[in-house]
């Protein structure tokens, strides 16, 4: 897979080579007291630590999204405006269709990529969503690898950083930030550092720990 992706963006095969040769050199093997396994190769996965494998597995994503994408149209979003059917940022993929059967489709589409890549779907770890009407229907359900997608009704999901629930609102969220910042000021003010230092733990760690919620929800404070 790696190799498809480096040929398709075109990639010197000097720097295919050099990277075929670094990743089959990839080996592993235990020791215990009273033995010593023979070195395995290792086929799957992201080396920690390695600067390179999540370039690459950017990429390998990108040509499987790339392959799967033509299994839909644009979302239509009304007024309008349209919305590529897939966005993802490493392997949080999300899809966003505008019929029942393109989404079933995709996912089949997608299902049948990844077996070809020997990767899988964790169906337990992703979310459903589905609105008929402005109203959230959740008589709808969808499979992947063979296994039901919970909704959202059953848990909310996060998806870029972003939860979402049955409610389809952010009040929810609104309430949560609020109160992190609440007790989050009171703490910092009853501590025993100086006022200096006070300010130092609002401006480096509680006011970057609020923006991105404050970012992607619609919060209004209380009347």
């Amino acid at each position: 897979m790696i190799q498809l992706a480096l040929r398709m963006y075109h990639v010197p095969e000097v720097i295919q080579v050099m990277l075929d040769d670094y990743f089959s050199g990839f080996r592993m093997r235990f020791s215990t007291n009273d033995y010593t396994t023979n070195w395995v190769n290792l086929e799957v996965g992201i080396a920690m630590g390695c600067t390179i494998s999540p370039i690459l597995f950017v990429m390998a994503m990108e040509v499987i999204l790339k392959a799967a994408e033509g299994s839909a149209g644009p979302a239509n979003l009304g007024g309008g405006c349209s919305m590529p059917p897939l966005k993802a940022f490493m392997d949080d993929t999300t899809i966003i269709c505008s019929k029942e059967d393109e989404t079933r489709r995709m996912l089949t589409c997608l299902d049948v990529l990844m077996s070809w890549c020997r990767m899988e779907f964790k169906p337990k770890k992703s979310h459903s969503l589905s609105i008929r009407k402005g109203k959230v229907d959740e008589a709808m359900t969808f499979t992947a690898g063979e296994q039901q997608i919970p909704t959202v009704s059953q848990e909310p999901v996060k998806s870029l950083g972003r939860w979402y629930d049955s409610s389809m609102k952010d009040t929810r969220r609104g309430a949560e930030t609020l109160e992190l910042a609440s007790e989050s000021l009171l703490a910092i003010n009853k501590c025993g550092l100086q006022g200096k230092f006070k300010i130092w733990c609002l401006k480096f760690i509680l006011i970057p720990k609020l923006l991105w919620p404050l970012l992607v929800y619609d919060i209004c404070p209380p009347q």
